[in-house]
Formats: C-alpha cells, structure tokens, sequence
C-alpha cells in the first residue's frame, strides 16, 4: 500500500495546461488504487464559492461546493476550500472534471482531465513444451519446436516485450508490441538459445513496468553410442582401468559399470566426471576374456539404454625365431603384439647374462615401439657378446608372454667374388658351345635338308609294276647306290639317269590327246 501511495503521489501531475479568457484546462494522470488532488488553478482570495463538477456544469450537477454540498461518495474531499482530493482511485473516476469560481462580478471556470492508469498486472508467462525442474528451470528437447506467451492486464493496453540474455553472451530484443499479449515461435531450437527469457509488461501512461524472468535449458541426447575401452592402471602396473564415455549431449548422461557375468548386477565402484565415468575393477576379476558392460542413459531418453562391452585379453607376440648377423653388421630384432586388452608393453631381456634385466637404449643398442610393434637394433654385432637367445617379454595386467629369438654370428661371406665365378663360367660355356656349333657346320642340326637346293629336292616318280621290277634289279648294284649318295648326307633318287634309262610308255599320240574320262 506504501508503494502505490508513493507511486501515485509521484506520477500525479499536469501534462499540460491551456490559459484562455474563460478558463483554464489541464490533464491529470492518476494510479489506480492511489489518491489525486486536482487542483483548481488561478483559486483567488476574492472567491466566494468553488463548485466542482464531473463534467460540464450546464449538463450535470454540483459534485463538491465549497458552501457545503457534500458528494454522496466519501472518498471525494475539498483541502484548502478549493482543491478536490480522491482516495482509492477506480477506473470509472477516468473523466473530466470542472471547477468553477463564483467571484463577485463573474464566474471563473476550470477543467481537468483525469487519467486512471492501472496495472500492469497478471503478467503471465507460457512456454511449451517444456518441463519444469524442481528448482523452476524449464528444459525443452533440442531441435524441436517452442511457443513463447507473455500475457498482462493493463489500462491504457501495456507495452509487452521479450529479452533474451543467453549465457555469456549480451542482451537481445526478441520482439516488442502494444497489446495485452506477445507471443512468438522458435524452430529447431538449439543450445545457443539457451538462457534467460524476460517478459516485460509497461503501462504507457504511468511508466509502471513488471518484469518475469523464466531460464530456459536445451537438452539433448548424445549423437552416438557410449565409448569404452581399458587401460593399465596408472597407480599399480598390474591393476587396470576401465573407461566409458559418452559425449555430446547435455545434460550429461548417467553411466554405470558393471561385471557381465554377475547375476545381480552390480554396480562396480567408479568414478564419474562430466560425461566419462572410470572403474577400476578388483584383481580377482582380471581374468583373460574377462567382459564388463557400461550402461548409460539420459534424461530425455530414459527408456532408450545405451551400451557398450570391453574384454580382457591377454597378451598374444609373434616374431622371427631365428636371426643372423655378419661381424661388424647391424641387425634388427622384431616383436609384434597380435593381441592384448589392455595394451601390452613390450620389453627385451638377455637370457644368458642378466636375465631379469631390461635392455635400455644406449650404446651399441637401440629399442623403441611403434604402436604393437617393438624394435630391438644392435650395431656392431659381436660374437662373442651377441650371440645368443634373447627374450621379447609382453605383458599386461591379465597375463605375461614370453617369446625366445635366437641370434647367430657369422663371418662375413665374400658374395662378389662367388657371383663374378658364376658369371665367368657361364660366358665360357655359352663360348664354348657357339664354337662347337659352327665347327660342326649343318651336319651339327637335325634339320638341316632345309639348306638344300631346289635341285637336289627329292622327286616323286610314278612307275608301273614292271617298272618297279627293273627298278629292283638295278638296286642291288653297288654303282646305283654311289649314285644315290649326295653331299648333303642321305641317299635320293638319281633322277636325271633314271628317266633316261626306263623308257616311256607313253607314246605321243597319247600325250596330244590328254586325259580321256
């Protein structure tokens, strides 16, 4: 109540006020439920009566006279005989007034327009969909859709407006209008419309304004399934860790580990920050193809669970088993892990001297890894100092490998030198038969009736029965077959003397006539 007297004593003035011959007019501006004065101006001590009046006097009564006309509303009185104060103003007291001066030689007339201004009030505000926190934050699901409603009852119609204040960031004007509601829309909502909401209601007579703040959360669910995978313990190296993660969605979710072939469930001691949660199981569970099993969850999907699985595996390393190394040389011995979860480190030791020692990089000696597979260089081989076994050990928390290489030391071979024998050699054979073959001339290939002439060509004689006797007979001379003899190596027909010598039996009527059919 202190606050509206104080209200309406302050926002009570004159806006304006008009001087004429006949009178004087001025606007008044009060608060509802408040109290105002309206003064009559230019009051003089020659005054007899002052009358005020709700309205033109020639139309309406007398409200208040300064003679003793009460008004039948006590809440309207007369202060110093001339002003007219109203307590606990009302809507319905918006009107115009006139006081009039009675003096002694003319009446002196004065009007005052008064203005109710209530409110705002009920400032209301609606958003939807959402959900309210316990402590009255209201959440919606990202990407969706929002209605905006800020509502006020005020007289004159308010001015409503809607601020955005977003997280670290500076204040924004959403959208303004001159009406008793606003509302607006926002589609695919994201994070970065996360923040305050403000609704501002203000009466334009009486500068009153009420405000009502709403602070607005996005939620939304990670993009992807949770993450999981183990780790040696960086407290005990025979302790392991395991890790699950599931980024990308606010709040954060709920994660929890737990053993998978336990009946009941439960929950194993962990450790949780922001969207990653850490267990560390007990050695009696770090078993080879051990499983356990992170559940996660979030608050706008309560009944959708997300999981994923890791399994102890114990170390698996091949290698070549055997090496060699010439005097002087450098040779590079080669670990790979195959298998392991949680990864393996890799060592090398020495069986013969200091057997539970590690080697160390320095010196003739160079280890490192690269991912799964480890490196073991020597410079300067030795066979003395070298030659051996040497032990490629790989362990994690689940179990230790062990895997043996031996390395031999020889004597360098002088390769050059056997390399430029064989070549020699073969140069000597490929001399070697290129001379016997043209040595050997045509008798030396298997074809060689191919370098005969046209002339020395055999020659296919068709002859008759009584011919081939003759022909016969003449074999079985030891001349006929020097005849037959040919440079070339094999026997042919003596063509030229036999046809001279076997008579034709053709005769040349015959040939004239050709065939006959």
């Amino acid at each position: 109540m202190a606050r509206r007297l104080f209200a309406a004593l302050r926002f009570v003035f004159a806006l304006c006020a008009f001087k004429g011959a006949a009178g004087t007019e001025t606007l008044v501006i009060g608060i509802a439920g408040g109290d105002v004065t309206l003064t009559c101006q230019n009051a003089s001590q020659r005054a007899l009566v002052v009358e005020w009046f709700q309205g033109d006097p020639d139309t309406t009564p007398v409200l208040f006279s300064s003679d003793g006309t009460l008004p039948a509303d006590a809440r309207f009185s007369l202060i110093g005989n001339a002003s007219l104060h109203i307590t606990g103003l009302r809507p319905q007291d918006e009107r115009n007034y006139t006081c009039k001066e009675v003096l002694n030689e003319t009446d002196h007339l004065h009007r005052i327009q008064l203005l109710v201004a209530s409110g705002p009030d009920k400032v209301n505000v609606q958003i939807h969909p959402t959900t309210v926190l316990p402590n009255g934050t209201l959440y919606a699901k990202g990407r969706g859709i929002l209605n905006f409603t800020c509502t006020a009852i005020s007289q004159p119609v308010p001015t409503i407006k809607w601020d955005f204040d977003p997280s670290g960031s500076s204040h924004e004007l959403f959208t303004e209008v001159n009406g008793s509601q606003n509302s607006f829309i926002l589609y695919n909502l994201s994070p970065r419309y996360q923040g305050n909401y403000t609704c501002s209601a203000k009466n334009p007579l009486s500068g009153f304004q009420e405000t009502l703040t709403r602070e607005l959360l996005v939620y939304y669910p990670p993009p992807s399934l949770p993450k999981c995978w183990v780790e040696t313990s960086t407290e005990s190296s025979k302790g392991v860790q395991l890790f699950c993660q599931w980024p990308g969605g606010y709040p954060h979710p709920t994660l929890s580990w737990r053993d998978k072939e336990d009946p009941s469930l439960r929950e194993i001691n962990a450790t949780s920050l922001a969207d990653t949660i850490v267990a560390t199981p007990n050695s009696s569970q770090l078993l080879h193809k051990k499983e356990f099993t992170c559940h996660g969850s979030h608050v706008l999907e309560q009944e959708a669970k997300a999981s994923c699985t890791v399994q102890l595996v114990a170390p698996m390393i091949i290698s070549d088993p055997v090496r060699s190394c010439f005097v002087g040389r450098a040779v590079t011995l080669t670990c790979r892990l195959i298998a392991g979860n949680p990864p393996a480190r890799i060592t090398w030791l020495r069986n013969i001297s200091q057997p539970e020692t590690e080697i160390q990089s320095g010196g003739r000696f160079h280890v490192s890894q690269d991912g799964n597979v480890s490196t073991f260089v020597i410079q300067n081989c030795s066979r003395s100092t070298d030659e051996g076994y040497y032990v490629c050990k790989a362990g994690n928390s689940v179990e230790l490998r062990e895997l043996y290489i031996h390395l031999t030391v020889t004597e360098p071979v002088n390769i050059g030198g056997i390399v430029g024998t064989i070549v020699v050699l073969l140069l000597l054979g490929i001399l070697v038969f290129f001379g016997v073959f043209l040595y050997a001339g045509p008798r030396f290939c298997p074809k060689g009736t191919l370098l005969r002439t046209r002339d020395t060509s055999d020659i296919l004689v068709l002859m008759d029965s009584e011919d081939e006797d003759v022909l016969t007979e003449a074999a079985g001379d030891p001349a006929w077959h020097k005849a037959m003899v040919r440079a070339n190596g094999h026997a042919t027909w003596p063509t030229e003397s036999f046809h001279a010598e076997i008579p034709s039996e053709i005769s040349p009527e015959e040939k004239e006539a050709g065939p006959t059919t």
